[in-house]
């Protein structure tokens, strides 16, 4: 209970953003003019961003075709930004405060990122979040199948005819819209924080071997609910998690760092 690079899209803020960077901190070393515009090259470092931006966030080669492809993209930006029109529109208010907008963003990302890289944690930091962590973790776990349907009068009709002694399962793989219908409705073992909010809660209400009377409510529609068995969360060893538990403890440094920098600048 998520294209190859999708159309073409000119202008989005990542691409400005993209730009700017380049044109707030200059382009790296080795690059070369890919293209030329009105006069003005496009960089080939630019293209790199654009690529990494637009397709490749995890830095794997691009095909040819899709390198000549997003080309021909950048080149339409720089072609629109270089017209007459453009020259007018960049006092526009709108257009000003949209860029000032990026520029600003882009250098909190920066700055972000810069404390990100430069952060280190201890064993020790790494272990104590670890274990306070733990203690926020479920400490059950829960097996269960559940019947998923559109409306709430559909869920009342199946409930009545599992009070009237159908079977569950037969009853998940009939009618259930569900991806685990032709498993009978089975969903396996899961925490509480696995689900969505409604269908975890009525979960935890019920006995072992119990379903809900009454149709649960998500965005998925309406479930009825069979909980066939429980048992001890057990709970992730320090190794398995620990790349969650290091990204925690960055978030929880950088958000006090942003708390007190804050704190220090607006007036």
């Amino acid at each position: 209970m998520n294209s190859k690079y999708g159309s073409r899209v000119i202008g989005t803020p990542l691409i400005v953003s993209s730009l700017l960077l380049l044109g707030l901190f200059g382009s790296p070393a080795f690059s070369e003019t890919i293209a030329t515009v009105k006069g003005t090259d496009i960089d080939s470092a630019i293209l790199d961003i654009y690529i990494q931006n637009r397709v490749n966030r995890q830095g794997q080669p691009v095909s040819a075709e899709q390198r000549d492809a997003l080309i021909s993209e950048l080149t339409d930006i720089y072609v629109l930004s270089l017209q007459d029109e453009a020259k007018e529109l960049v006092n526009d208010p709108d257009v000003q405060a949209q860029i000032e907008l990026q520029r600003v963003s882009l250098l909190a990302q920066a700055v972000a990122q810069k404390y990100y890289s430069e952060l280190t944690l201890t064993e020790e930091e790494i272990q104590a979040e670890y274990e306070e962590q733990i203690k926020l973790s479920p400490t059950l776990q829960y097996k269960a199948r559940h019947i998923l349907v559109e409306s709430q009068g559909e869920a009342i009709v199946l409930i009545e005819q599992l009070i009237g002694g159908a079977d569950f399962t037969e009853l998940a793989k009939e009618h259930s819209t569900g991806p685990s219908a032709p498993n009978g409705g089975d969903l396996g073992w899961f925490t509480s924080t696995q689900m969505v909010a409604p269908f975890s809660n009525a979960v935890a209400k019920l006995e072992d071997g119990r379903y809900t009377t009454d149709p649960v409510q998500t965005d998925f529609g309406w479930h009825i609910i069979l909980r066939e068995d429980s048992r001890p969360a057990e709970p992730p060893t320090l190794e398995s998690a620990r790349e969650n538990v290091t990204r925690i403890l960055q978030n929880k440094k950088f958000q006090a760092y942003l708390a007190k920098i804050k704190e220090e600048s607006v007036e």
